[in-house]
């Protein structure tokens, strides 16, 4: 097998925000990202969708997701406009966000297809890891409930950290994302392919999908544009 990891800029980007919020403003959080912040990312040219989601239990509950059609899609026009005049919202909610991960990714499928209503994602450390991982998905695939895998490695160009993260000390790693029908199934999968790599447990940590938007949606709610 050839190495599965994809750094350069043709290979699919995944924009990955992993933060916690301040319990004060979390229902604000929540109707900014449903309100505004989802739309506005799907409808950048180059975005295909955007999903969010969250964790019943530990730190850092909320994990966004935004996949563009490759990683040069963060070096744009559009999205560099569209960074560049965050609304007053969002820069409120930014501001807001505690031990916040901001990655640009890039996306190297693993093996299946689909999206389930679980997310299990396991922090790798390090490249080599990366590529042990990955070497083992087929057997992970296996694992009833599992439908797919893929594993996103950090840009440290494109990876601009947010107001609560420190750029001096952020650890850009890669990550291993297993889509699951439940989140024991896709949580199983991850602690077997930790305990094959030498991962600490702890490297785990499961979500449930909040909810998915995709630009076709966006497109065809507009409808046609009007004609005089």
């Amino acid at each position: 097998m050839t190495s599965p990891l994809r750094p350069d800029r043709d290979a699919m980007g995944e924009l990955f925000i992993w933060t916690d919020i301040d319990p004060a403003h979390e229902t604000d959080f929540n109707r900014w990202y449903d309100r505004e912040h989802m739309a506005e990312r799907a409808a950048i040219p180059g975005f295909l969708w955007s999903r969010r989601y969250r964790a019943s239990t530990g730190e850092r509950p909320y994990l966004a997701l935004y996949r563009t059609a490759s990683l040069g899609v963060f070096e744009s026009d559009a999205y560099r406009q569209a960074f560049g005049q965050q609304t007053a919202w969002s820069l409120e909610n930014f501001g807001r966000m505690r031990n916040t991960s901001r990655r640009v990714m890039a996306v190297s499928p693993l093996g299946g297809v689909g999206t389930g209503g679980a997310l299990a994602l396991l922090r790798l450390g390090d490249t080599d890891t990366a590529r042990r991982v990955a070497a083992q998905a087929g057997e992970a695939l296996r694992t009833d409930g599992v439908l797919a895998l893929r594993l996103l490695t950090p840009d440290p160009a494109l990876s601009t950290p947010l107001p609560s993260e420190d750029a001096a000390t952020r650890v850009l790693e890669p990550v291993l994302l297993i889509e699951g029908t439940s989140e024991a199934a896709a949580a199983e999968a991850a602690r077997q392919l930790a305990h094959g790599a030498g991962l600490p447990a702890d490297r785990v940590r499961t979500f449930q999908l909040l909810w998915d938007l995709r630009a076709d949606d966006l497109r065809a709610a507009a409808g046609p544009a009007d004609h005089p």
